[in-house]
């Protein structure tokens, strides 16, 4: 995009090893406005600032609880107000970034454990999905991309076991089922499924559990944030407007189908 026509709308973009905000930051370089979601209000202002300020884009931050549906309205109600009143262009694209994982055996995990994942994962990309497509529908044009797993496909195997891997799937699912019902409307919604990547997410792990996940990888080693912002954004482009419904592996070759 040579010039700013749209924003893009990240959820779970605050962590400085995190995909959102390389993401973010990749959209940024391209001419997107760019809105930082999370948990944190203050801190995805801030983000949201400094990368504004970085690449001379409109950029807006605000807090999110995806799971909780007053506190995803509130937050599209507030985009919308910065649309509204001309600080952001309209939405263009929704990266439904923000997730938890769950490195617990099954036989030890709860209930609550259970509902905490499936909430923040698969009912997050619902809500959040929910609030900004009528935009899109009304605006003819729109890319959603969905954060699922490698873990969704192999059914574990990376760090997050059963509740994740069962989050993650139904992730796909819904993309699928959504990509079809939207049809015609100019709105397309893929996802993608990363394998290890270099992030914070699997505090915790072991070297040799890192040693393990980057023996079963044929290129022999963790995706970097940036590879994986480069299919985010090329699936918010103009140039992705025959793909919807996809399934992007970005795995380096640990799970091949």
């Amino acid at each position: 995009m040579t010039a700013i026509q749209r924003t893009a709308v990240l959820t779970g973009a605050t962590s400085e090893r995190g995909i959102g905000i390389t993401t973010a930051r990749r959209y940024a370089s391209q001419g997107w406005g760019v809105v930082i979601l999370d948990l944190d209000g203050e801190k995805s202002a801030k983000v949201a600032t400094e990368i504004g300020n970085e690449f001379n884009v409109p950029a807006f931050g605000y807090e999110i609880d995806v799971a909780n549906e007053d506190s995803v309205n509130a937050a599209y109600n507030a985009v919308s107000a910065e649309v509204k009143n001309g600080a952001l262009p309209a939405v263009g694209a929704l990266a439904n970034i923000a997730g938890i994982t769950s490195p617990v055996p099954f036989l030890e995990t709860t209930l609550d454990l259970w509902n905490k994942v499936m909430a923040v994962n698969s009912t997050g990309t619902y809500l959040v999905t929910k609030a900004f497509l009528p935009d899109m529908i009304d605006n003819g044009w729109g890319r959603i991309v969905n954060m699922s797993s490698v873990s969704a496909q192999r059914g574990g195997g990376v760090f997050g076991k059963v509740p994740y891997s069962a989050a993650k799937a139904a992730i796909l699912g819904f993309t699928k089922a959504l990509a079809r019902e939207l049809g015609d409307s100019g709105v397309t919604i893929n996802a993608i499924t990363p394998g290890a990547v270099d992030t914070n997410i699997r505090v915790g792990s072991t070297e040799e559990q890192e040693a393990a996940i980057n023996a079963g990888i044929p290129l022999g080693r963790n995706a970097t944030t940036e590879e994986v912002a480069a299919v985010i954004t090329f699936l918010s482009s103009d140039d992705s407007a025959y793909l919807t419904g996809t399934t992007i592996d970005i795995n380096g070759g640990s799970h091949m189908h």
